[in-house]
């Protein structure tokens, strides 16, 4: 009976053990979601001083004769 028990949890130990691909998507989707947290946090904050380079940047192609479409 003692053989029995010990078989049945070698075997559940050696699946346990086998199979990770779970854990490693998980882990993957929580690296995906915090980059993804890091990239919105980085445009809401520079957001601002972006839009105020890109209209400098128009406005002095447009006064150098180039001229931009919109």
């Amino acid at each position: 009976m003692l053989s029995h028990f010990v078989a049945f949890t070698n075997t559940i130990k050696a699946r346990m053990n086998r199979d990770e691909t779970g854990a490693t998507a998980v882990e993957y989707g929580i690296m995906v979601a915090l980059i993804a947290v890091a990239i919105i946090a980085g445009v809401i904050l520079l957001g601002d001083q972006l839009e105020v380079a890109f209209e400098s940047i128009t406005g002095g192609l447009t006064e150098g004769g180039i001229v931009v479409p919109e």
